[in-house]
């Protein structure tokens, strides 16, 4: 009489259903090596943009300064309060026009409806000064036009090459924008005011 002797059957190794790494891509993708200074760049290229992430030329007005507003202005600096009731000699005031914009010729306005700079303080349905006639600095926040859509971020440069920059979104869920080979990007104006209501 011949003995047979079965193996235990495992639950794991081998192939099995909805086993290994989930597919992040539709198709078929390769390992490569990339430069350590560009890593962020090919990050950024993976990561798709949201589709409210550009602006529309229809959304910029130019700024009229046709009046002026003056608010009076405290001699007395004050921590968020009120200044003295005692100061009867309160007499400087501020206009906004000139407060808000310096260059009334190269000025306009914007009404944002992205968060991709949620985390720099600009959320959806908040205006912003752009100055055109500024040059933007490293750090600087910027309306730029690419390829024929506007977009706000924070304007990097690197300080040894100055035509070596990419745009840096404020939220993480937006991808920074590094400029392609084929890509048409400039900054368009820098954003010196945001303007927003509290109610």
């Amino acid at each position: 009489m011949s003995e047979t002797s079965t193996k235990p059957v495992h639950s794991h190794g081998g192939n099995r259903v909805n086993a290994g790494r989930k597919a992040h891509y539709q198709e078929k993708t390769v390992v490569i090596r990339v430069p350590v200074s560009k890593v962020d760049a090919v990050k950024s290229w993976l990561k798709p943009r949201p589709p409210q992430d550009t602006e529309s030329i229809q959304h910029i007005q130019k700024i009229e300064t046709k009046t002026t507003l003056e608010i009076v202005f405290p001699l007395e600096s004050v921590a968020a309060g009120f200044p003295s009731p005692a100061q009867d000699d309160i007499e400087r005031k501020l206009d906004l026009n000139e407060y808000l914009v310096k260059h009334p010729l190269s000025s306009f306005i914007l009404t944002v409806h992205s968060l991709s700079m949620r985390d720099a303080g600009i959320e959806i349905g908040d205006q912003i000064i752009i100055d055109r006639s500024l040059m933007a600095e490293h750090g600087d926040i910027v309306l730029a036009l690419l390829n024929n859509e506007f977009t706000v971020k924070r304007y990097m440069r690197n300080k040894n090459d100055p035509y070596d920059f990419w745009l840096k979104a404020e939220n993480p869920e937006f991808p920074d924008i590094y400029p392609r080979e084929n890509d048409s990007l400039k900054v368009w104006g820098v954003v010196t005011c945001i303007l927003k209501k509290l109610r």
